[in-house]
């Protein structure tokens, strides 16, 4: 164990004073990086319990790390990170994503002290001699705050977190003063051979914009071109239809010269002040006859409204003779009533006079 933290310390030094060299960001390719995981994950999985399976046992250290969502609510970020990367079937595959985000997010340091507080919880998953149970762990986890200095970008698509072997390279760790300039000078040459790979893509990507750029300045030349080629057809076409008709105009022109000429050798003169004055007789007696229609239709006015007037008066006198009429009827027939009235009672009286002469 106290093996395992000396390379954890190495590991994470070395790791912090390459990456300043560098002097720029990590990426999945770098070596000490690496390395870092593979010390981690070591560190990790010393005195995990075994899990029965139906497959066997089974040592995972993805449990504990599920744990710091429970405890911290914003690494539930990176646990569904994890969980929705397409790819990973194990959980040693989710662990390993699980160590690489939480590094980018310059949260490592804060989640490992979380989970390294709470051992009531890691005694589920851990025997109680482990690194993670004991003084060891909390160490570990200082040290990492260093590592929030350094900037890392790492893609994990297409990466194999499933099956890839976390062997430690001792080698690395070497106090070997010729081992070390000879890996400083291989890191020299790596820096200078991946920043020639940097600008050749860079170089390269610049170069297929200049060649999207001309793609596509040539497609607007040639719609261009073709476009002025229809518009040429066009004028073409037009300037013909122009000289037809201009030739036509000639022709019309010539005839209409020649029927001018007719016209004029074949004209022959008239009185215009005889025209004028008999135009000027009609006009005035169409004057007076209008004078006189105007006249007349004034008259037949007057005698309409006249015989309206008439016909008013009789239709008055008719209703008045009706009404003494209907007054006169109903007084005759009063009359009658009187009369036959009268003359019942002479009868009356002739019978009562008759009987009394009887007697």
């Amino acid at each position: 164990m106290l093996n395992l933290m000396n390379m954890a310390k190495l590991s994470i030094k070395g790791l912090i004073e390459s990456a300043l060299n560098l002097g720029r960001t990590l990426d999945s390719d770098y070596a000490p990086l690496q390395q870092f995981f593979v010390v981690m994950e070591h560190c990790l999985k010393h005195g995990l319990k075994s899990k029965k399976t139906f497959l066997g046992q089974n040592k995972s250290f993805w449990g504990p790390l599920e744990l710091v969502e429970k405890l911290t609510p914003e690494a539930g970020e990176i646990t569904a990170s994890v969980k929705d990367l397409p790819g990973l079937k194990t959980p040693l595959g989710r662990g390993r994503a699980w160590l690489r985000l939480a590094l980018m997010q310059k949260k490592l340091s804060d989640y490992m002290k979380t989970i390294i507080n709470r051992k009531d919880l890691l005694s589920e998953f851990y025997e109680p001699n482990a690194l993670m149970m004991e003084e060891e762990g909390a160490v570990i986890a200082g040290l990492l705050v260093g590592l929030n200095v350094i900037d890392a970008n790492l893609c994990m698509k297409g990466e194999d977190l499933d099956s890839q072997v976390g062997v430690i390279d001792f080698s690395m760790y070497l106090k070997d003063s010729t081992h070390s300039s000879k890996s400083t000078e291989g890191d020299g040459q790596i820096t200078a051979i991946l920043d020639q790979k940097n600008y050749v893509e860079e170089l390269n990507r610049h170069l297929s914009a200049s060649v999207n750029n001309l793609q596509a300045k040539v497609d607007a030349l040639e719609k261009s071109n073709t476009k002025l080629t229809e518009e040429l057809a066009v004028a073409n076409n037009r300037i013909i239809t122009l000289q037809e008709e201009m030739e036509r105009g000639k022709e019309e022109s010539s005839y209409l010269v020649e029927s001018s000429h007719k016209v004029k050798n074949s004209f022959v003169p008239i009185d215009v002040e005889k025209e004028l004055e008999v135009q000027i007789g009609m006009k005035q007696e169409m004057e007076l006859s209008m004078k006189m229609l105007e006249k007349d239709i004034c008259e037949k006015h007057d005698a309409l409204v006249e015989l309206r007037q008439q016909l008013d008066e009789m239709r008055t006198l008719n209703h008045e003779l009706s009404i003494k009429s209907q007054s006169s009827e109903a007084g005759a027939k009063q009359k009658s009533d009187i009369i036959s009235r009268l003359e019942e009672k002479t009868n009356q009286m002739g019978s009562t006079i008759k009987q009394l002469e009887s007697r």
